[in-house]
């Protein structure tokens, strides 16, 4: 069993930068895709980046791509997400969730359904 805990959220402006942590107990985390998704209010889920167990692979939404950068440290059980120029549509909750169907899997999938393991979530509220 996999416990994840989301920090570094909060309120920003426009242009500025946050980085997120999804810090893991339990389980081998280490072994596994990690996702970010995010909802913002009276919206559906939606992926938002995704690497593999080994770092090796990363995948983004075309909505964050070139401004967002996915990364983990397995030696900590921390899986971070750095956002840059942010801008207001990026206000939502944002989870992290670990993907446990294959082991030492590359492909990362988008399909939030598909993952197995949720975090509560950290708010970020971008101000324009």
């Amino acid at each position: 069993q996999v416990q994840l805990v989301e920090s570094g959220g909060g309120l920003v402006q426009t242009g500025d930068s946050l980085r997120l942590s999804c810090a893991a107990s339990g389980g081998t985390f280490s072994d596994y895709i990690v996702g970010w998704f995010r909802q913002a209010p009276g919206k559906e889920r939606e992926f938002v980046a995704g690497i593999s167990w080994s770092g090796s692979t990363t995948h983004y939404a075309f909505s964050v791509k070139g401004r967002f950068a996915i990364s983990r440290d397995n030696a900590k059980n921390t899986v971070y997400l750095q956002m840059d120029s942010l801008t207001p549509e990026d206000t939502a909750v944002y989870f992290c969730a670990v993907d446990t169907s294959i082991f030492h899997s590359e492909y990362i999938r988008t399909n939030g359904f598909l993952y197995d393991y949720w975090g509560q979530g950290t708010q970020v509220t971008v101000s324009s």
